[in-house]
């Protein structure tokens, strides 16, 4: 029996329904799909014991050497890893301070972030006990504001990616500034990959740690991440996270099996001819862009891959489907819930203007057909 009928099997035995994911790498509906050597090696990984820190430092060798980083750490998950940020620029690796946390009375607490990117991510940053101070306004944060906001207070300068918010400081200025003050950046960089570049992108640029989630364009298990940057602090993240009994991220466990197939993916990743893999992606958007366009009032267009603007939205090709003011039928949240809800449940993004957008990034094959039936079907 193949894996699709497995997994059938499975999930119709406690009442699951399964689910086309034009969606992207989204947490709730379980990332992406493993690749088959990466759940071997979960399965290998399961028959043995292993000394945890042995594994972890390991684990991290292999995590330093391909972001080019000092140090580097597995986490359960790029949220996780936004904890255990907070938890290092505010404890370090002082033994009371971690027993402290998340209580950061007498120590610097406040963690700088820009209100385009109060995307509700940063309460990873509160649940360690930081305190957010926001900066900038709709549409635009002058340089200023980020240096007159530093202070003996100031624990570290927050950069998160997602979504686009056009008028934030640039993150190579940000990360000047702060550093021209000795404060650390850190940088919630869960959906930036693919590309493989970015992987060593932000490092490069001088962030002092970086995370990403290991459950989205990695593919691997969807409860894990990693966590990259200045050796002080990646030890200094680890003695506030798992397996210590009094961290503050000791609920954030990594088993084995996960760090074993991490590791894996992440190799798998770097192999990837990505070239290839878009251009798939793009032949996907174009299909269901071509059967949908000549339905009339609908306006539809594959958006491309963008490497100049660093946002997850613009790491692959999408298809977005609008409607022309002629248009009175089905659109914006009403479609999206009646394709969710459906047999097969569908489930797409909302596009800007109303419509919606399809992500080809876990549409297995011949899903992208199935899509445009049940487009046609509503829309005609």
């Amino acid at each position: 029996m193949n894996r699709m009928n497995n997994a059938n099997q499975f999930y119709n035995s406690i009442g699951v329904k399964k689910v086309i994911n034009g969606a992207s790498w989204l947490t709730k509906l379980g990332g992406s799909i493993m690749p088959s050597p990466v759940i071997k090696t979960m399965e290998e990984a399961s028959k043995w014991f292993v000394d945890m820190d042995d594994l972890n430092q390991k684990a991290g060798e292999f995590i330093a050497k391909i972001t080019g980083a000092e140090a580097g750490l597995v986490t359960a998950g790029a949220a996780s890893g936004m904890v255990l940020q907070a938890a290092a620029c505010i404890a370090g690796s002082d033994p009371y301070k971690i027993n402290q946390l998340p209580n950061t009375n007498g120590m610097k607490n406040e963690i700088i972030i820009d209100k385009g990117h109060l995307v509700a991510y940063h309460h990873s940053f509160r649940a360690a006990g930081a305190k957010m101070v926001e900066i900038g306004g709709v549409g635009n944060t002058e340089e200023w504001e980020l240096e007159h906001s530093i202070n003996c207070q100031t624990a570290a300068v927050a950069y998160i990616f997602s979504p686009v918010h056009h008028g934030a400081i640039p993150l190579e200025k940000v990360i000047k500034i702060a550093h021209s003050k000795e404060i650390p950046v850190i940088v919630d960089a869960s959906a930036m990959l693919p590309p493989q570049e970015n992987l060593q992108k932000f490092i490069n640029m001088g962030a002092d740690m970086v995370t990403f989630s290991g459950g989205k364009g990695i593919r691997g298990p969807q409860s894990t991440g990693i966590l990259c940057g200045k050796k002080h602090l990646i030890e200094a993240a680890y003695l506030n996270g798992p397996p210590h009994a009094n961290a503050v991220c000791r609920s954030a466990k990594v088993c084995k099996e996960e760090i074993a197939g991490l590791i894996t993916a992440l190799q798998l990743f770097i192999d990837t001819d990505f070239d290839q893999i878009i251009s798939e992606w793009t032949e996907k958007c174009t299909f269901i862009v071509e059967s949908v366009c000549k339905l009339p009032g609908v306006q539809a267009k594959v958006e491309k891959t963008n490497p100049q603007i660093l946002s997850a939205e613009t790491t692959h090709p999408r298809a977005i489907i609008d409607f022309d003011e002629t248009w009175n039928g089905l659109k914006g949240e009403e479609l999206i819930n009646i394709l969710s809800t459906g047999d097969p449940s569908i489930h797409v993004r909302p596009s800007e203007k109303n419509g919606i957008t399809i992500h080809p990034v876990n549409l297995q094959t011949g899903e992208e057909k199935i899509i445009v039936e049940k487009l046609i079907e509503l829309l005609k």
